[in-house]
């Protein structure tokens, strides 16, 4: 049977009804919105903008920022469109099955749970070395590993893991209502910080708004650590200028990472149709508000050259610079809150979309059974956190992080072509939201997105090529055989030959 064939919206919508293998809709605007803000707003807010201002736009970064959320808002209005008018889990996956065929949408999934695994590894790994760090400010003599047969375990990562993994098991609800906590809290913490840091601003240190070009340090030698577009086109890599402010705009997109999480929860939303859309862009709004304020104030409380110095340069750098060092234990503390909530959202979403596939039979069935009582995919959820917590827990992560990146542009890409390709295919779907002028507006998201992608690592194309490569055989191996959709597919074919033939015995009995 054909790679290409795709499943109904029909066929989609009756099958989050399908008793065992459906989710419970708990949750309204207010947690979607929460959810957003949850999974966007991490240490990220604190680190990667002073890394992006120091190494690639200077103070530029503001509107490095502002790029991003313009691609982001984009790619997510073909989310909303797509969610609105299909609302049931799985999120990009589910929508490229519905439009541009099953191998398609397999690869998507495959590249959905490289994202959601790869980002919550990395993040609950980085929540166990900022919880070391929170226990020297109250000078708790605490490791933040221990020896476990002879191996260094991250204990705070399997701790933080193990608990969103039972919270997500008892219930989604619950979970948001835990998320919405330490959500306001956090949020609390960075507009503190944009407060206090705003008193410290000096106007001169915006200017040159956009610095003039330079080569950077080590030139093109390293292949592996230059951009793919760098590679393909001979351009030698340049800090600063127009360049490095897109380079800055591709590296502070991770911090927008996570929106997309937000629509694998469809199945699980109250009104989808118009609860959905309002969620996503009012977490987007906030989300993009802090950030903006938050590269303002680090851009003009000190030079640019002052994070270009520090390797490991952080909000926190800029207030110890201008003597305010006490603000750094504030950040700490907002850092360990901020990194809460990401993982327990990362954690969600990776068992949605896990849960799709294996509804579809691209994965095992037996994965997709919830729970009678609670609604959950409590089988999933906790394979989910298992790996998650292994992986973070016994290796170095440092080297998945670009690899978050990498996996979500590329469903941005496939699912803004989607939106096109249902709107020929299905005019008549009624849809509570539309992305405006389309197909312009998509098909500019799927630009902007691949562009950003074109200016990730050659290296981190290389290990994509390789998930990729395993992704198909997995799916040749074992998908392609069990698929649903397949299996129903050849049923009706051999109906349909087997009265074929019937009907010709019938005809020459007859003659």
């Amino acid at each position: 049977m054909s790679v290409w064939r795709t499943k109904s919206i029909e066929a989609s919508m009756a099958d989050s009804l399908e008793k065992g293998h459906s989710l419970k809709r708990t949750l309204g605007t207010w947690d979607l919105m929460i959810m957003g803000v949850a999974v966007a707003v991490g240490a990220g807010i604190f680190s990667v903008g002073a890394k992006a201002a120091g190494s690639y736009a200077g103070p530029s970064v503001t509107l490095a920022f502002l790029l991003a959320a313009v691609t982001c808002a984009l790619a997510i209005m073909c989310y909303a469109e797509f969610a609105s008018a299909v609302p049931v889990a799985g999120s990009a996956y589910t929508f490229t099955y519905a439009t541009l065929g099953e191998l398609l949408a397999w690869i998507i999934g495959w590249d959905l749970i490289l994202e959601m695994l790869t980002a919550a590894a990395v993040i609950a790994k980085y929540w166990g070395i900022y919880l070391s760090e929170v226990f020297e400010l109250w000078n708790w003599d605490v490791p933040a590993t221990i020896a476990v047969f002879g191996l260094q375990v991250s204990w705070g990562a399997f701790v933080i893991v193990a608990i969103f993994t039972t919270l997500l098991v008892l219930g989604t609800k619950l979970s948001a209502r835990v998320a919405s906590i330490f959500t306001i809290l956090k949020v609390a913490i960075v507009v503190f910080v944009i407060v206090v840091g705003a008193f410290f601003i000096n106007p001169k240190n915006y200017t040159p708004f956009i610095p003039e070009a330079v080569p950077s340090a080590g030139g093109d030698g390293d292949v592996w650590m230059q951009s793919l577009f760098s590679f393909m086109t001979g351009a030698q890599p340049a800090q600063y200028g127009l360049f490095g402010l897109l380079a800055g705009a591709s590296l502070v997109f991770f911090a927008f990472i996570g929106f997309d999480v937000v629509a694998t929860s469809a199945e699980e939303v109250k009104n989808p149709q118009t609860t959905l859309p309002r969620g996503i862009f009012a977490g987007l709004a906030i989300v993009t508000v802090l950030y903006l304020g938050v590269s303002l104030v680090l851009t003009g409380m000190v030079p640019y050259t002052v994070l270009a110095d520090d390797p490991n340069a952080s909000l926190a750098t800029a207030f110890v610079s201008v003597g305010a060092g006490w603000a750094a234990q504030v950040i700490s503390v907002g850092i360990l809150v901020g990194l809460t909530t990401v993982i327990m959202v990362l954690l969600l979403g990776l068992s949605r979309v896990l849960f799709a596939m294996s509804r579809d039979g691209l994965l095992p069935r037996g994965l997709s059974v919830t729970s009678s009582k609670r609604g959950t995919p409590a089988r999933v959820q906790i394979i989910s956190g298992a790996a998650v917590a292994l992986i973070a827990g016994f290796t170095d992560v440092g080297v998945l992080e670009e690899m978050i990146n990498i996996g979500t542009l590329s469903a941005f890409v496939l699912v803004s072509i989607a939106v096109v390709v249902l709107r020929k295919k299905r005019p008549d779907l009624p849809r509570a939201f539309k992305v405006p002028f389309s197909p312009f507006l998509p098909i500019l998201s799927a630009a902007l997105c691949f562009w950003l992608m074109l200016n990730l690592t050659t290296l981190t194309w290389v290990r994509f090529a390789v998930w990729l490569a395993i992704g198909i055989a997995v799916y040749f191996l074992y998908g392609r055989r069990h698929s649903v959709v397949g299996i129903e597919a050849k049923r009706v074919f051999d109906e349909t030959l087997r009265d074929e033939v019937i009907a010709e015995e019938k005809a020459a009995l007859g003659k």
